[in-house]
């Protein structure tokens, strides 16, 4: 009995894995959604009575067990660079003239691939396995999201293990068993292999989960990237798992041997080992079949399931590239052709006025809902009254809207021959729309701001803020609720969310039990976050997520930040004046004072990073500027080496640099060092000295 039951779990898995080679890699499903899950089913209930049978590689342990408690930074083997970009065909030229350059008389071959607009991760196999993925991060390091990446079904977790004919063939055939489908094709699986690729929400998903979203009173995910991009930074991998996310691999990171001499040829192995990838590739002779490849590909775009924001352009041939080569942030062999924004035509029914954490006060068009970009838009920022009135604006406009990097829409022009004829200029308001409280006018600025600190609207962006994914991450607290805990007084103040208890969130509306304790857990873990989390959920006027980095990162605690001067902090490279005193303010007044303490009787830990700062090294209290290539090292590469060493790396020569690296092709900066007497090195001596 114990020998049947093992060959016929092993045979369910190999069908299962061959109906995920067929739908992910080959495209052509035979069977049904349901037939799947039902094998899914009688595999899961047999490794639930032997539990002794179930193996890491098994399609039921792709959905993880209990939630992570954060990610860990993993150091890619292969920097993971960014493209250059343009935006028409004459800079395809431009680009096919600089490869020629080098290349010389060879022909050159280029691939052509849809960019997909989602987040770039790193597979790593070793001996077929998988055994860790990563996000991009840096380029440098990235998060290690492997938990969540084994729960796509997309992902192979062993490369090539499908069923043997990987065809079409009877939903219940039980015959044959499983091979490597790579022992078939020939193609041998390195040691240590890569798979860069592109995690994305399919645009059929991403309606899908706004609308469940919607239901739930929860804020709807602004478009399938941000989407992603949260998705797989969730601790719990069970929840990953429903958000639908695809795979789709275009290229390869550290291969332990040399395994293909083209991309095509790179691709074709990939497939091979169920890997799937991107279908949206061609092969073009010449950068004139690349254009035709481009703008066919920028008019059909509407068609597909997932977003592309362009194409990317890639030299086909493997050993043309080493002698392309790279630059210090991007290679020469490869770059990115982004489409022109797509633009709509739509009315504006009304402007209305929303206030800001900052109290400041954002006209907003409301719109005839217009499909834009793969989304329907039906409001667009108008940024401040100044733009407002430069752009002149009105209700019952007909205007082009855009959407700006493909996610935010925007007005950029009225069409001034369609406007009715009683259409009325906007005007500011002269209190506050929510409160009625008083405005004013940032002095030397462009904002009006509500200055009443009790204003409720106000309170709602705080704390929308505080708990966003960027601060604070607390998940579940989204705009409906934070708006419900103000309106019913359970929350005044940042504190009062850690107040919160089960039954006060549960009596809320569309709350239950389950959901409340989601929510507190969520809060609950929120007490650990780092300093610059919390200094970058304050809503500190001008202090963003990477100010609140710096700012953590100079002065180790909360307590030294508080009782830094002004001086201190415009010492301090990339803060500036304005940066400095907005935060000398806050930090100076009684109000932040009781705040803080209030703060830390709820719990919060707000983790410094003074043991860091503590750590000596060879460039302890340098501040270095690097110019020109150094080595192979990416510039991402080469600040990471020196905050390593504890250094600060700047990009501009000033009298408050200490060291000027200079690689090969440097810049003007070579020369300002030289000019301010300061001390100079070139690269390979920088990179023996760190070395010794």
């Amino acid at each position: 009995m114990g020998k049947s039951v093992e060959k016929l779990i092993e045979r369910l898995r190999g069908e299962l894995r061959r109906h995920d080679h067929l739908y992910y890699v080959e495209n052509s499903p035979v069977v049904s959604d349901q037939q799947y899950d039902e094998l899914f089913a009688e595999l899961k209930q047999l490794e639930g009575k032997h539990p002794e049978l179930v193996t890491v590689d098994s399609p039921t342990q792709r959905v993880g067990g209990r939630p992570l408690e954060g990610f860990k930074t993993i150091r890619h083997a292969v920097a993971m660079l960014s493209m250059d970009n343009t935006y028409s065909a004459d800079e395809l030229r431009e680009f096919d003239k600089r490869v020629r350059k080098i290349i010389g008389e060879q022909q050159v071959r280029y691939v052509v691939e849809t960019k997909i607009d989602g987040v770039a991760v790193s597979l790593r196999y070793e001996a077929g396995k998988l055994v860790q993925a990563a996000t991009r991060g840096d380029g440098v390091s990235g998060d290690d999201i492997t938990a969540n990446i084994r729960t796509l079904r997309s992902v192979p977790l062993v490369l090539g293990k499908v069923a043997a004919e990987a065809k079409p063939g009877p939903a219940g055939d039980r015959q044959g068993g499983e091979e490597s489908l790579f022992e078939k094709s020939r193609v041998k699986v390195p040691a240590v292999l890569e798979v860069r690729g592109e995690v994305f929400m399919p645009n059929s998903e991403f309606r899908r989960i706004n609308a469940e979203r919607e239901q739930a009173a929860e804020a709807p995910f602004a478009n399938p990237r941000n989407a992603t991009a949260g998705s797989l930074k969730m601790l719990d991998s069970r929840e990953v798992a429903k958000r639908g996310l695809r795979f789709l691999g275009y290229s390869l990171g550290e291969v332990d041997v040399d395994w293909a001499g083209t991309h095509r040829e790179a691709l074709e192995k990939l497939t091979a080992l169920s890997v799937p990838i991107n279908p949206g590739h061609e092969l073009a002779n010449d950068i004139e079949e690349v254009i035709e490849i481009c703008g066919r590909w920028e008019k059909n775009r509407v068609e597909l399931d997932y977003q592309i924001d362009g194409m990317v352009v890639k030299v086909d041939d493997l050993a043309q590239r080493e002698q392309l080569g790279q630059t210090s942030r991007a290679p020469r062999w490869c770059i990115a052709y982004k489409f022109a924004a797509e633009r709509a035509e739509t009315k504006v029914k009304e402007i209305v006025v929303q206030v800001g954490k900052t109290g400041a006060l954002t006209p907003v068009a409301n719109l005839e809902p217009v499909q834009l970009a793969g989304t329907t838009v039906s409001r667009a920022s108008l940024h401040n009254f100044e733009e407002l009135a430069r752009k002149d604006v009105r209700q019952g406009d007909t205007v082009l809207v855009e959407k700006a990097g493909e996610i935010i829409p925007q007005v950029v022009e009225v069409l001034k021959e369609k406007r009715p004829q009683n259409s009325q200029v906007f005007r500011p308001p002269l209190q506050c729309p929510q409160c009625k409280g008083t405005v004013a006018k940032d002095e030397g600025g462009v904002y009006i701001r509500c200055i009443n600190p009790a204003c409720p609207a106000q309170l709602v962006e705080r704390l929308r803020h505080f708990a966003g994914r960027d601060q604070m991450d607390i998940e579940g607290l989204g705009v409906s609720l934070v708006e419900q805990l103000v309106r019913e007084g359970l929350v005044k103040s940042f504190a009062d969310v850690y107040r919160l208890d089960e039954q006060q969130v549960a009596a809320l509306e569309r709350m239950g039990k389950k959901s409340a304790a989601n929510l507190v857990k969520a809060i609950e873990a929120s007490k650990n976050q780092p300093l610059e989390r919390v200094l970058a959920g304050l809503g500190i006027l001008h202090v963003g997520r990477r100010a609140a980095a710096v700012l953590a990162e100079e002065f180790g605690s909360l307590d030294a930040l508080l009782h830094a001067d002004k001086e201190q902090l415009q010492a301090i490279d990339e803060i500036g004046p304005a940066i400095a005193e907005s935060v000398y303010q806050f930090c100076h007044g009684e109000t932040t004072r009781n705040l803080i303490e209030d703060l830390r009787q709820v719990g919060l830990q707000m983790p410094g990073q003074t043991a860091r700062k503590k750590k000596g090294g060879k460039l302890q209290g340098k501040t270095v500027v690097v110019t020109g290539s150094v080595a192979d090292f990416t510039r991402g590469q080469l600040e990471a080496l020196i905050k390593e060493h504890g250094g600060k790396a700047t990009s501009s020569v000033s009298k408050k640099t200490t060291l000027v690296v200079v690689g090969e092709n440097p810049g003007s900066k070579a020369k300002k060092a030289n000019q301010l007497g300061l001390e100079v090195m070139t690269g390979q001596e920088f990179l023996d000295m760190l070395a010794n």
